[in-house]
């Protein structure tokens, strides 16, 4: 073995990580042989979902829909978080989680301060084509691959896609966990109350339907027709969009 150690060093231990990755289990079943393996082979045998372990500590305010965090051993996707005070005993975030593996959901509590282990994800971008039904066509774009994924992924950001909008896939063991839309999105005001003015000291926000569905609050000067940039991660106005 000392002899296969100096014909093979660690670099080409550490290359053979990649190509080994999809076959783990087969390696691992051959473990036996590679007992005196150089340390950087070790994580030829480490299961691919505990390397994908491997994340970063967030604080419990800063878990989003869609994140994928580990929680007592095992590995939750979020399905749903709000923000709860609690007067002097503090802010919480209640969040409704899904195993990846068993399918089931259960709600937890974080501390806004919390450490909680998030859980890096493969995130790949696709090209929104068009949905049907409670499925959404994205395209790989320099393969053309279409992809079919269900609506859900998106969340409430469904409402956002446009064709040809370029789109988030995040995938946790090559299943898709959550699909997100960009930050900054340019809709169309279907409908909106004309501006009154002098009623109050200060300009007050009003609903505007856009061409979506939604309805969001935009300053009083908005009229239809105005074409305006919305957050998508909190459905608020931003800007007017330039022309």
């Amino acid at each position: 073995m000392n002899a296969l150690r100096r014909r093979f060093p660690d670099a080409v231990c550490t290359a053979a990580l990649h190509y080994c990755r999809n076959h783990i289990q087969k390696a691992a079943a051959s473990r036996s042989g590679f007992t005196n393996c150089p340390k950087s082979c070790s994580s030829l045998f480490t299961p691919w979902s505990v390397m994908q372990l491997r994340g970063a500590k967030v604080h419990g305010a800063d878990v989003r829909l869609g994140n994928v965090i580990q929680r007592r051993g095992r590995i939750y996707q979020v399905l749903n978080s709000q923000h709860t005070q609690h007067g002097r005993g503090g802010a919480t975030i209640q969040v409704e989680l899904r195993d990846v593996d068993t399918g089931n959901k259960i709600t937890e509590r974080f501390r806004t301060d919390e450490a909680i282990e998030k859980v890096f994800v493969e995130e790949k971008s696709y090209t929104y084509l068009y949905q049907e039904s409670d499925s959404v066509m994205i395209m790989e774009p320099s393969t053309f691959e279409q992809v079919e994924v269900h609506k859900d992924l998106f969340g409430k950001s469904v409402a956002y896609l446009k064709e040809d909008m370029v789109v988030k896939l995040q995938m946790y063991d090559g299943k898709p966990m959550s699909a997100s839309v960009p930050t900054r999105v340019t809709c169309t005001v279907a409908e909106a109350q004309p501006n009154t003015k002098g009623l109050t000291a200060a300009p007050q926000y009003k609903r505007v339907l856009l061409d979506n569905g939604l309805t969001v609050l935009a300053p009083p000067f908005i009229k239809t027709g105005d074409r305006i940039v919305i957050n998508t991660e909190d459905d608020s106005y931003m800007t007017r969009a330039k022309e």
